[in-house]
């Protein structure tokens, strides 16, 4: 249960991020400063902890952290694991370029939909790479998912929704890395520790950002001048807590299950939408966000029925 909730957790935290930025837009801070000032205190917390957790083992106070095994049961990591790790961070630090990007040009509520396009998009990737076609199941949630998205999206409002092309692409682009970073999390490394995986994959994003936006705000000021406080909130529910229990979580429970509770991103995003940000968002949207969240349980929850049903069926005959 522990893992479940791990992951649930992070989603949440996710959800709260587009309000914070639009406010950080709202001061007049730039798209490199706040993804670079998040990244940042995340890239700070994350080693803290994973300084604190070397501390600790090799004073034999804990036995190996988050799952409790003893540290034999954790892979140490090589050059070819970090390096593998850094670069399975990249994913994160891109999907908050360009999500946050696309919160300029349309509402946080239509943002975060078009994030959520990472459910097919996370189905048609594990068909590609499983090399098998979607089962019925599969198919009928996303037919699910795309009604659920055109209501929540606004296109059955009368009159349609009027959509920003360049917010609306971007927040596409901004689910399909969002779904290499699910995969990657589950992939990367899985029986490292949590906290170094953590920390290297928050090496990777940050790296990246200040590759493409050089970390100005570190020297002119702008951190005292109400950035510090978006970043540590941004670093604290985006760039640490979520990665972190990820990367507890999903080597437990499984990328499909991973994307269900991830969920758990799209209504806290659209009710802070609403009630603090003031965006009007109509019951009939709302029956879309309810959609969406749907399908995206659908499959598991087809999974989870069938295994049940195998399990019981052979007592069922004893008895």
């Amino acid at each position: 249960m522990k893992y479940f909730v791990s992951v649930l957790v992070g989603a949440m935290s996710y959800g709260i991020l587009s309000t914070i930025v639009v406010h950080a837009y709202d001061r007049g801070f730039t798209l490199g400063e706040v993804v670079g000032s998040q990244l940042s205190f995340g890239f700070l917390l994350a080693w803290l902890l994973a300084a604190f957790i070397k501390l600790k083992q090799k004073r034999g106070t804990i036995t190996g952290g988050m799952p409790a095994n003893p540290p034999a049961a954790w892979r140490k990591l090589e050059w070819k694991h970090k390096l593998l790790l850094v670069l399975a961070g990249t994913p994160s630090a891109v999907t908050g370029l360009l999500y946050y990007h696309s919160l300029k040009y349309i509402p946080a509520s239509l943002a975060i939909i078009m994030l959520f396009q990472f459910t097919w998009i996370g189905v048609v990737l594990q068909a590609i790479i499983q090399r098998k076609r979607p089962s019925r199941v599969i198919l009928l949630a996303l037919v699910v998912l795309l009604i659920g998205t055109a209501l929540a999206a606004g296109l059955a409002a009368p009159g349609g929704a009027q959509f920003n092309m360049t917010g609306m692409g971007l927040g596409l682009l901004s689910a399909i890395s969002y779904s290499l970073m699910i995969l990657f999390s589950g992939k990367a490394v899985p029986d490292a520790h949590p906290a170094y995986r953590s920390a290297w994959m928050s090496t990777g994003s940050v790296a990246l950002v200040f590759i493409l936006f050089p970390p100005h705000f570190l020297f002119n000021g702008h951190l005292f001048e109400g950035l510090l406080l978006f970043g540590a909130l941004l670093g604290l529910f985006g760039a640490f807590i979520p990665p972190l229990l990820y990367a507890i979580g999903i080597p437990h429970i499984g990328e499909g299950m991973a994307s269900i509770l991830g969920a758990a991103e799209l209504p806290v995003a659209v009710l802070l939408s609403t009630f603090v940000l003031h965006e009007h968002v109509s019951g009939l949207q709302w029956a879309g966000v309810v959609l969406v969240l749907a399908g995206i349980a659908l499959p598991e929850w087809m999974k989870q029925k069938q295994q049940k049903q195998r399990h019981t069926g052979p007592h069922s005959l004893q008895a």
